[in-house]
Protein backbone atom coordinates (compact mmCIF):
# COMPACT_ATOMS: atom_id res chain seq x y z
CA UNK A 1 0.00 0.00 0.00
CA UNK A 2 1.69 2.97 -0.61
CA UNK A 3 1.44 6.62 1.16
CA UNK A 4 -0.59 9.41 0.23
CA UNK A 5 -0.33 12.89 0.34
CA UNK A 6 -2.20 16.26 0.44
CA UNK A 7 -0.29 19.13 -1.11
CA UNK A 8 -3.28 21.72 -2.13
CA UNK A 9 -6.31 22.57 -1.00
CA UNK A 10 -9.03 25.18 -1.67
CA UNK A 11 -12.73 26.04 -0.67
CA UNK A 12 -14.99 28.71 -2.32
CA UNK A 13 -17.12 31.01 0.50
CA UNK A 14 -19.82 29.53 2.49
CA UNK A 15 -22.42 31.32 2.08
CA UNK A 16 -26.86 30.82 2.59
CA UNK A 17 -27.55 31.92 -1.67
CA UNK A 18 -24.53 31.70 -3.83
CA UNK A 19 -25.38 32.91 -7.05
CA UNK A 20 -22.89 30.37 -8.84
CA UNK A 21 -23.95 27.06 -9.67
CA UNK A 22 -23.18 23.84 -8.28
CA UNK A 23 -20.44 23.25 -11.39
CA UNK A 24 -19.02 26.70 -11.22
CA UNK A 25 -18.37 26.31 -7.15
CA UNK A 26 -16.59 22.68 -8.02
CA UNK A 27 -14.68 24.23 -10.44
CA UNK A 28 -13.64 27.12 -7.89
CA UNK A 29 -12.44 25.11 -5.08
CA UNK A 30 -10.62 22.35 -7.65
CA UNK A 31 -8.62 25.69 -9.21
CA UNK A 32 -7.47 27.15 -6.01
CA UNK A 33 -6.71 23.22 -4.59
CA UNK A 34 -4.51 23.09 -8.14
CA UNK A 35 -3.11 26.30 -7.87
CA UNK A 36 -1.80 25.34 -4.39
CA UNK A 37 -0.22 22.67 -5.71
CA UNK A 38 1.46 24.01 -8.59
CA UNK A 39 -0.88 21.82 -10.87
CA UNK A 40 -3.23 21.70 -13.60
CA UNK A 41 -6.33 19.76 -14.96
CA UNK A 42 -4.41 17.89 -16.82
CA UNK A 43 -2.23 16.66 -14.00
CA UNK A 44 -5.00 15.12 -12.28
CA UNK A 45 -5.27 11.61 -13.70
CA UNK A 46 -8.72 10.99 -11.49
CA UNK A 47 -11.55 12.62 -9.69
CA UNK A 48 -13.66 11.63 -6.81
CA UNK A 49 -16.63 13.89 -6.05
CA UNK A 50 -18.58 13.89 -2.84
CA UNK A 51 -22.68 15.41 -2.52
CA UNK A 52 -25.44 14.82 -0.67
CA UNK A 53 -28.75 14.40 -2.00
CA UNK A 54 -29.39 15.29 -5.65
CA UNK A 55 -32.49 17.62 -4.48
CA UNK A 56 -29.88 19.70 -3.12
CA UNK A 57 -28.98 21.00 -6.14
CA UNK A 58 -32.14 20.10 -8.10
CA UNK A 59 -30.59 17.96 -10.78
CA UNK A 60 -30.63 14.58 -11.32
CA UNK A 61 -27.03 12.14 -11.59
CA UNK A 62 -25.18 15.26 -9.52
CA UNK A 63 -21.91 13.67 -9.63
CA UNK A 64 -22.27 13.40 -13.33
CA UNK A 65 -23.69 17.21 -13.44
CA UNK A 66 -20.52 18.56 -11.37
CA UNK A 67 -18.26 16.49 -13.47
CA UNK A 68 -17.12 19.44 -15.98
CA UNK A 69 -16.80 21.73 -13.04
CA UNK A 70 -13.94 19.50 -11.12
CA UNK A 71 -12.20 18.79 -14.55
CA UNK A 72 -13.38 14.89 -14.43
CA UNK A 73 -14.83 15.04 -18.14
CA UNK A 74 -12.94 11.63 -19.85
CA UNK A 75 -11.13 10.61 -16.29
CA UNK A 76 -11.83 8.19 -14.44
CA UNK A 77 -14.74 9.19 -11.91
CA UNK A 78 -16.71 8.00 -9.17
CA UNK A 79 -19.08 9.86 -6.36
CA UNK A 80 -19.41 8.88 -2.99
CA UNK A 81 -22.44 9.46 -0.80
CA UNK A 82 -23.28 8.57 2.60
CA UNK A 83 -25.05 11.66 3.67
CA UNK A 84 -23.27 14.45 6.15
CA UNK A 85 -20.41 11.37 6.44
CA UNK A 86 -19.75 12.32 2.81
CA UNK A 87 -16.98 15.07 3.09
CA UNK A 88 -14.55 13.11 5.31
CA UNK A 89 -15.33 10.20 3.07
CA UNK A 90 -14.71 11.56 -0.14
CA UNK A 91 -10.96 12.17 0.36
CA UNK A 92 -10.78 8.89 1.89
CA UNK A 93 -12.14 7.46 -1.81
CA UNK A 94 -9.23 9.39 -3.36
CA UNK A 95 -7.08 7.85 -1.01
CA UNK A 96 -7.91 4.30 -2.06
CA UNK A 97 -7.45 5.84 -5.55
CA UNK A 98 -3.83 6.65 -4.57
CA UNK A 99 -2.84 4.19 -2.10
CA UNK A 100 -4.28 1.41 -4.17
CA UNK A 101 -1.53 2.00 -7.02
CA UNK A 102 -4.14 2.51 -9.56
CA UNK A 103 -2.95 6.06 -9.83
CA UNK A 104 -0.93 8.41 -8.81
CA UNK A 105 -2.59 11.68 -8.64
CA UNK A 106 -6.65 11.92 -7.54
CA UNK A 107 -8.45 15.41 -6.94
CA UNK A 108 -11.58 15.17 -4.74
CA UNK A 109 -14.03 17.33 -4.74
CA UNK A 110 -16.85 18.28 -2.10
CA UNK A 111 -19.86 20.58 -3.38
CA UNK A 112 -23.54 21.09 -1.89
CA UNK A 113 -25.86 23.76 -2.83
CA UNK A 114 -28.98 23.48 -0.41
CA UNK A 115 -30.56 27.05 -1.26
CA UNK A 116 -32.13 25.72 -4.25
CA UNK A 117 -34.51 22.87 -2.21
CA UNK A 118 -37.59 24.83 -0.87
CA UNK A 119 -39.15 25.39 1.54
CA UNK A 120 -36.42 24.16 3.55
CA UNK A 121 -33.58 21.84 2.73
CA UNK A 122 -35.04 19.71 6.04
CA UNK A 123 -37.13 18.45 3.57
CA UNK A 124 -34.62 16.42 1.64
CA UNK A 125 -34.52 14.26 3.99
CA UNK A 126 -37.94 13.31 4.84
CA UNK A 127 -37.99 9.95 2.25
CA UNK A 128 -34.97 8.47 4.54
CA UNK A 129 -37.42 7.70 7.70
CA UNK A 130 -39.16 4.18 7.56
CA UNK A 131 -42.77 4.81 5.91
CA UNK A 132 -44.59 3.15 8.41
CA UNK A 133 -42.94 3.65 11.82
CA UNK A 134 -41.24 7.07 11.55
CA UNK A 135 -43.15 9.50 8.99
CA UNK A 136 -46.42 9.31 10.60
CA UNK A 137 -45.13 10.85 13.35
CA UNK A 138 -44.34 13.85 11.15
CA UNK A 139 -40.38 13.50 12.50
CA UNK A 140 -37.73 15.75 11.19
CA UNK A 141 -33.80 15.51 11.58
CA UNK A 142 -34.16 18.17 13.60
CA UNK A 143 -36.27 16.30 15.90
CA UNK A 144 -34.35 13.06 16.39
CA UNK A 145 -30.80 15.35 16.75
CA UNK A 146 -33.09 17.10 19.16
CA UNK A 147 -34.07 13.51 21.07
CA UNK A 148 -30.61 12.76 20.49
CA UNK A 149 -29.19 16.05 22.68
CA UNK A 150 -31.56 15.33 25.46
CA UNK A 151 -30.50 11.71 26.19
CA UNK A 152 -26.96 13.11 25.98
CA UNK A 153 -27.45 15.94 28.97
CA UNK A 154 -29.71 13.44 30.98
CA UNK A 155 -26.78 10.46 30.69
CA UNK A 156 -24.12 12.55 31.26
CA UNK A 157 -25.80 14.98 33.16
CA UNK A 158 -25.17 18.10 30.98
CA UNK A 159 -26.52 21.56 31.05
CA UNK A 160 -28.03 23.52 28.24
CA UNK A 161 -25.56 26.08 29.47
CA UNK A 162 -22.39 23.78 28.78
CA UNK A 163 -23.18 22.88 25.20
CA UNK A 164 -23.91 26.39 24.53
CA UNK A 165 -20.13 26.90 25.22
CA UNK A 166 -19.64 24.81 21.96
CA UNK A 167 -21.66 27.81 19.61
CA UNK A 168 -19.75 30.39 21.63
CA UNK A 169 -16.30 28.68 21.04
CA UNK A 170 -16.68 27.98 17.30
CA UNK A 171 -18.45 31.15 16.55
CA UNK A 172 -15.54 32.98 17.49
CA UNK A 173 -13.20 31.01 16.20
CA UNK A 174 -14.88 31.50 12.60
CA UNK A 175 -13.89 34.96 12.78
CA UNK A 176 -10.22 34.43 11.37
CA UNK A 177 -11.91 32.22 8.67
CA UNK A 178 -11.91 34.42 5.66
CA UNK A 179 -15.11 32.00 3.77
CA UNK A 180 -16.98 32.15 7.13
CA UNK A 181 -20.68 32.34 7.05
CA UNK A 182 -21.94 33.23 10.15
CA UNK A 183 -18.80 33.95 12.69
CA UNK A 184 -20.06 36.10 15.64
CA UNK A 185 -18.99 37.31 18.99
CA UNK A 186 -22.12 35.67 21.11
CA UNK A 187 -22.45 34.59 24.74
CA UNK A 188 -23.71 31.73 26.31
CA UNK A 189 -26.51 34.29 26.98
CA UNK A 190 -27.03 34.71 23.74
CA UNK A 191 -27.62 31.15 22.80
CA UNK A 192 -30.28 30.33 25.19
CA UNK A 193 -32.21 33.25 24.14
CA UNK A 194 -32.47 32.31 20.52
CA UNK A 195 -35.10 30.90 19.23
CA UNK A 196 -36.36 27.43 20.32
CA UNK A 197 -37.19 25.11 17.72
CA UNK A 198 -37.05 21.68 18.73
CA UNK A 199 -36.44 21.46 22.73
CA UNK A 200 -33.58 21.66 24.01
CA UNK A 201 -32.13 22.97 20.13
CA UNK A 202 -31.96 26.55 19.69
CA UNK A 203 -31.64 28.17 16.84
CA UNK A 204 -27.79 29.21 17.60
CA UNK A 205 -27.52 25.33 18.58
CA UNK A 206 -27.49 24.52 15.80
CA UNK A 207 -25.45 25.46 12.05
CA UNK A 208 -27.02 26.82 8.79
CA UNK A 209 -28.08 25.76 5.27
CA UNK A 210 -25.00 26.35 3.27
CA UNK A 211 -24.43 26.60 -0.41
CA UNK A 212 -20.22 25.82 -1.19
CA UNK A 213 -17.37 23.57 -2.11
CA UNK A 214 -14.29 22.33 -1.33
CA UNK A 215 -11.53 20.25 -2.81
CA UNK A 216 -7.85 18.81 -2.28
CA UNK A 217 -5.21 16.77 -4.56
CA UNK A 218 -4.32 13.73 -3.28
CA UNK A 219 -1.04 12.29 -4.96
CA UNK A 220 1.26 9.76 -4.75
CA UNK A 221 4.59 9.40 -2.49
CA UNK A 222 6.66 10.29 -5.78
CA UNK A 223 4.44 12.66 -7.33
CA UNK A 224 4.49 14.67 -3.94
CA UNK A 225 8.47 14.92 -3.63
CA UNK A 226 8.01 16.65 -7.81
CA UNK A 227 5.83 19.11 -6.35
CA UNK A 228 6.53 20.33 -2.50
CA UNK A 229 8.69 19.74 0.32
CA UNK A 230 6.27 20.09 2.69
CA UNK A 231 3.39 17.30 2.09
CA UNK A 232 0.72 16.28 4.59
CA UNK A 233 0.12 12.36 4.58
CA UNK A 234 -3.10 10.50 4.96
CA UNK A 235 -1.78 8.38 7.40
CA UNK A 236 -5.18 6.79 8.92
CA UNK A 237 -8.54 6.55 7.33
CA UNK A 238 -11.83 4.40 8.86
CA UNK A 239 -15.58 4.47 8.53
CA UNK A 240 -18.19 2.41 9.52
CA UNK A 241 -22.42 1.98 9.39
CA UNK A 242 -24.79 1.48 11.98
CA UNK A 243 -28.41 -0.21 11.65
CA UNK A 244 -30.86 2.84 10.46
CA UNK A 245 -33.08 2.23 12.91
CA UNK A 246 -32.08 4.77 15.09
CA UNK A 247 -34.88 3.86 17.77
CA UNK A 248 -33.75 0.99 18.49
CA UNK A 249 -29.60 2.54 19.79
CA UNK A 250 -28.34 4.49 22.59
CA UNK A 251 -28.44 8.02 21.33
CA UNK A 252 -25.85 9.46 24.02
CA UNK A 253 -22.93 7.63 22.65
CA UNK A 254 -21.77 7.76 18.91
CA UNK A 255 -20.70 3.46 18.77
CA UNK A 256 -20.85 3.94 15.16
CA UNK A 257 -17.94 6.99 15.35
CA UNK A 258 -15.70 4.71 18.06
CA UNK A 259 -15.84 1.57 15.59
CA UNK A 260 -14.39 4.05 12.59
CA UNK A 261 -12.06 5.63 14.76
CA UNK A 262 -10.43 2.64 15.75
CA UNK A 263 -10.38 1.78 12.20
CA UNK A 264 -8.37 4.77 11.58
CA UNK A 265 -6.37 4.76 14.74
CA UNK A 266 -5.10 1.36 14.08
CA UNK A 267 -3.69 2.01 10.51
CA UNK A 268 -2.53 4.94 12.18
CA UNK A 269 -0.57 3.55 14.94
CA UNK A 270 -2.30 5.74 17.17
CA UNK A 271 -2.72 4.13 20.61
CA UNK A 272 -3.52 7.27 22.93
CA UNK A 273 -5.41 9.66 20.58
CA UNK A 274 -5.13 12.45 23.15
CA UNK A 275 -1.78 12.22 23.37
CA UNK A 276 -0.65 11.65 20.12
CA UNK A 277 -2.99 14.03 18.23
CA UNK A 278 -2.74 17.85 18.41
CA UNK A 279 -6.33 18.68 17.53
CA UNK A 280 -9.14 17.80 15.93
CA UNK A 281 -11.67 19.04 13.58
CA UNK A 282 -14.63 17.31 14.78
CA UNK A 283 -18.20 17.48 12.90
CA UNK A 284 -20.30 19.60 14.49
CA UNK A 285 -23.40 20.74 12.73
CA UNK A 286 -25.37 20.78 16.70
CA UNK A 287 -23.17 22.26 19.28
CA UNK A 288 -23.40 18.70 21.10
CA UNK A 289 -22.42 16.79 18.76
CA UNK A 290 -18.99 18.22 18.91
CA UNK A 291 -19.25 16.65 22.86
CA UNK A 292 -20.92 13.73 21.56
CA UNK A 293 -18.20 13.27 18.75
CA UNK A 294 -15.26 13.97 20.74
CA UNK A 295 -15.68 10.89 23.34
CA UNK A 296 -16.47 8.86 20.23
CA UNK A 297 -13.19 9.78 18.45
CA UNK A 298 -11.48 8.87 21.70
CA UNK A 299 -10.39 11.90 22.36
CA UNK A 300 -11.60 11.96 25.92
CA UNK A 301 -13.79 9.69 28.06
CA UNK A 302 -17.42 9.26 28.13
CA UNK A 303 -19.30 12.23 29.67
CA UNK A 304 -16.01 14.76 29.88
CA UNK A 305 -16.21 16.40 27.19
CA UNK A 306 -18.42 19.41 28.21
CA UNK A 307 -16.11 19.68 31.78
CA UNK A 308 -13.09 19.96 29.00
CA UNK A 309 -14.98 22.65 27.29
CA UNK A 310 -15.47 24.18 30.34
CA UNK A 311 -12.37 24.35 31.92
CA UNK A 312 -10.83 25.98 28.25
CA UNK A 313 -8.48 22.63 26.71
CA UNK A 314 -10.86 23.45 23.59
CA UNK A 315 -10.13 26.44 23.36
CA UNK A 316 -7.37 27.12 20.07
CA UNK A 317 -5.19 28.49 22.49
CA UNK A 318 -6.04 25.44 24.91
CA UNK A 319 -4.13 22.20 25.63
CA UNK A 320 -6.39 20.61 22.74
CA UNK A 321 -7.96 22.80 20.50
CA UNK A 322 -11.30 21.72 18.59
CA UNK A 323 -12.68 23.24 15.75
CA UNK A 324 -9.89 25.49 15.36
CA UNK A 325 -11.68 26.55 11.97
CA UNK A 326 -14.64 27.45 13.75
CA UNK A 327 -16.80 24.64 12.38
CA UNK A 328 -20.16 23.84 10.98
CA UNK A 329 -20.98 26.06 13.39
CA UNK A 330 -19.32 29.43 12.59
CA UNK A 331 -17.92 28.83 8.65
CA UNK A 332 -21.40 26.78 7.58
CA UNK A 333 -22.66 23.91 6.50
CA UNK A 334 -22.94 22.60 2.80
CA UNK A 335 -23.25 19.41 4.16
CA UNK A 336 -20.74 17.53 1.87
CA UNK A 337 -18.40 20.42 1.42
CA UNK A 338 -18.43 20.77 5.23
CA UNK A 339 -17.08 17.71 5.87
CA UNK A 340 -14.07 19.04 3.32
CA UNK A 341 -13.40 22.10 4.68
CA UNK A 342 -12.53 20.27 8.03
CA UNK A 343 -10.03 18.03 5.40
CA UNK A 344 -8.56 21.22 4.16
CA UNK A 345 -8.37 22.93 7.78
CA UNK A 346 -5.97 19.94 8.98
CA UNK A 347 -3.87 20.19 5.91
CA UNK A 348 -3.33 24.06 6.37
CA UNK A 349 -3.07 23.38 10.04
CA UNK A 350 -0.27 21.06 9.45
CA UNK A 351 1.15 22.94 6.79
CA UNK A 352 1.41 25.94 8.82
CA UNK A 353 -0.83 27.86 6.71
CA UNK A 354 -4.24 28.55 8.68
CA UNK A 355 -3.32 32.15 9.28
CA UNK A 356 -5.02 33.28 12.14
CA UNK A 357 -6.23 30.41 13.29
CA UNK A 358 -3.24 28.64 13.30
CA UNK A 359 -2.29 25.98 16.35
CA UNK A 360 1.01 25.99 17.69
CA UNK A 361 3.06 23.15 16.86
CA UNK A 362 0.66 21.17 15.54
CA UNK A 363 2.21 17.55 14.30
CA UNK A 364 -0.88 15.27 13.84
CA UNK A 365 -4.34 15.49 13.61
CA UNK A 366 -8.05 13.53 13.40
CA UNK A 367 -11.41 14.99 11.78
CA UNK A 368 -14.57 12.93 11.16
CA UNK A 369 -17.69 13.12 9.37
CA UNK A 370 -21.23 11.85 10.91
CA UNK A 371 -24.27 11.05 8.17
CA UNK A 372 -27.47 9.63 7.43
CA UNK A 373 -30.43 8.36 10.41
CA UNK A 374 -27.71 9.38 13.46
CA UNK A 375 -25.34 6.24 11.60
CA UNK A 376 -22.46 6.76 9.54
CA UNK A 377 -18.89 7.62 11.15
CA UNK A 378 -16.42 8.55 8.39
CA UNK A 379 -12.66 9.14 10.03
CA UNK A 380 -9.47 10.66 8.60
CA UNK A 381 -6.18 11.21 10.41
CA UNK A 382 -3.55 13.20 8.58
CA UNK A 383 0.46 14.16 9.97
CA UNK A 384 3.38 16.38 8.79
Amino acid sequence: MRRVAVIGAGMTLFRRRMLETGRELSYEASKMALDAAGMTFKDVESVVLGTAPDMFDGVHMKGEYLLEGAGGLGKPNSRVYVGGGTGVFTPIGGWWHVASGLFDSCLVVAEEKMSPLHPHPQYAFWSIFDHTTERPLGVTLLWIFALEMRRYMHVHNVTEEDIALVAVKNKMNALDHPCAQIAAKITVDDVMKSEKMVWPVKRLDVSPPSDGAAAAVLVSEEVARKYTDDPVWIDGVGWNVDSQYWTNRELCYPAYLESAAKMAYKMAKIENPRKQLDFAEVYDPFDYKELHHMEGLLLCGKGEAAKLTRDGVTQRNGEFPINPSGGLLGVGNPIAAAGMMKVCELFWQLRGEAGKRQVQNAERAVTNGWGDLMQVGTVLTMKR
